[in-house]
């Protein structure tokens, strides 16, 4: 069954998403969005990484509530720093943030983190995976900023994926 429905999930949603958008039950649509269903995730499946197991869900849960806080705090931040431009220009700068984390998903995971929350950008990934570089928008001190971007975001991540 593994093999004709790799991503059952996956099969599941593009074929509700292909029905959806043609507003349409009728056999071609249901014919072309089971085609859909069964082969775009058998035809992806390379593209995907490893599995992903997540070891502890609660830590999961207690990240996604604090990346959301961040996300409004950081908001506010960027906001207080672009008004406040003309008296003090914003210190941007790049850090380089040493990673233990290695799995794929994980730094996903954390890509992602650093796109949602404001003034943080993901620039480069070494390629070992052993060193990230981060653009900040406005950090006074950067080598608290990684300590605690490691503690805030890298450990819990490395909870749930390693």
């Amino acid at each position: 069954m593994k093999g004709i429905f790799p991503a059952p999930y996956l099969s599941i949603v593009l074929f509700a998403l292909w029905l959806t958008l043609n507003q349409s039950l009728s056999p071609g649509n249901l014919l072309i969005g089971a085609l859909l269903g069964i082969l775009g995730p058998v035809l992806s499946s390379p593209l995907r990484p490893s599995p992903v197991r997540l070891r502890n869900l609660p830590v999961a849960l207690r990240l996604m509530i604090t990346v959301a806080k961040d996300v409004v705090v950081s908001n506010c931040a960027v906001a207080g720093s672009v008004l406040r431009s003309r008296r003090r220009a914003p210190r941007s700068c790049f850090v380089q943030v040493p990673l233990a984390l290695r799995d794929a998903n994980g730094l996903a995971v954390l890509a992602i983190i650093t796109a949602v929350v404001p003034g943080t950008v993901w620039s480069e990934l070494a390629m070992d995976r052993s060193v990230l570089l981060l653009h900040l928008f406005d950090e006074d001190d950067e080598e608290s900023y990684v300590a605690y971007f490691k503690q805030r975001y890298e450990k819990p991540l490395m909870e749930v994926f390693q």
